[in-house]
């Protein structure tokens, strides 16, 4: 085991390095100049090169990557063009909104996706299947940030149930600050919800025709013990890879929801620095949004060998 995780880890360093190299390198060879934008065209070539150097846009290509790679490392990541404040804090304050945000889309979507995923298997071609069925297809066909307008006219305009475009924070009771984040999740969940409902469907139906399920059921056991001692555990293995690819889609779809709900949540600050070009804040978003799907990938891959010994063994071999 202690080989698997050594051999994952070095494969995860590897893709971040390689990650980090190539948001650099795109968000650098963007035409235009942050400290040019921020000064304006009546500052003189002093000032402007001084502004340079306390943006980090001053110095070699290599000598500028070092820099912001150990900003990344150490915390200290600059300060932002366009707010003159240090990147860190800002990033602190948004990341306390979107990924309460995107965890509770997560959850939500798993809870709803699970459920429904094992209904259809266990009734297939049967009304239950088609009544799951319908509602995945209903599910992929309509865009997130759609649901999102129709859940602010209708919860938030029409029936006045939600709040849009106020969060309350974390201090004190936290269930002010889940009820703002409710309907976003949700929004972002659902489509999420029908894919891993498929993805379940799919799973638990090629488990149930496993032989070791038949011999299951001829000893006896009843289609509930089934299911929990010998479908669940081996369905779980695709089930968790779509989830740990959905971490990345819900983080990227947060954009579009924390605009829809006004949120101010990274996705918020990620448009604001792309139209003002403080490329500094951009680069680092991207790359904090990259890392965190490196992580998850990283942890999905630790829990297919907890899940399945099988993994990790071939690993060895």
């Amino acid at each position: 085991m202690i080989a698997f995780l050594v051999r994952r880890s070095v494969a995860a360093l590897i893709t971040l390095t390689a990650a980090s190299i190539v948001v650099f390198l795109l968000l650098t060879v963007l035409p235009g100049d942050a400290a040019q934008l921020q000064m304006g065209t009546e500052g003189d070539a002093a000032a402007l090169a001084a502004l340079r150097e306390q943006l980090g846009l001053a110095g070699s290509l290599v000598g500028r990557y070092l820099n912001w790679v150990g900003g990344l490392l150490t915390g200290n990541l600059g300060l932002s063009a366009t707010y003159a404040t240090p990147i860190a804090g800002m990033l602190a304050d948004r990341l306390q909104i979107t990924v309460p945000l995107a965890g509770m889309a997560v959850i939500l979507s798993t809870l709803i996706a699970l459920p429904l995923g094992m209904l259809a298997a266990t009734q297939q071609n049967r009304p239950g299947d088609y009544g799951v069925m319908a509602f995945t297809q209903i599910g992929l066909a309509i865009p997130s940030f759609w649901l999102a307008i129709l859940f602010v006219l209708l919860f938030s305009i029409q029936l006045q149930w939600f709040d849009m475009g106020s969060f309350p924070g974390w201090a004190g009771s936290p269930m002010p600050a889940l009820g703002s984040l409710f309907l976003p999740a949700l929004a972002l969940a659902l489509s999420e919800a029908a894919i891993l409902a498929r993805v379940t469907r799919g799973a638990v139906l090629d488990t149930l025709r496993e032989d070791y399920v038949r011999t299951a059921r001829a000893k006896g056991l009843s289609p509930g013990a089934v299911l929990r001692q010998h479908v669940l555990r081996n369905a779980l293995i695709p089930v968790t890879t779509i989830v740990g690819l959905q971490v990345g889609f819900l983080l990227a779809g947060t954009v579009v929801v924390e605009a829809v709900f006004t949120l101010p949540g990274l996705g918020q600050l990620l448009l604001l620095s792309i139209n003002n070009r403080d490329l500094l804040v951009v680069q680092t978003i991207v790359m904090l949004g990259a890392g965190f799907v490196i992580l998850i990938n990283l942890v999905v891959d630790i829990l297919y060998a907890l899940i399945d010994p099988r993994i990790r063994r071939g690993s060895h071999r």
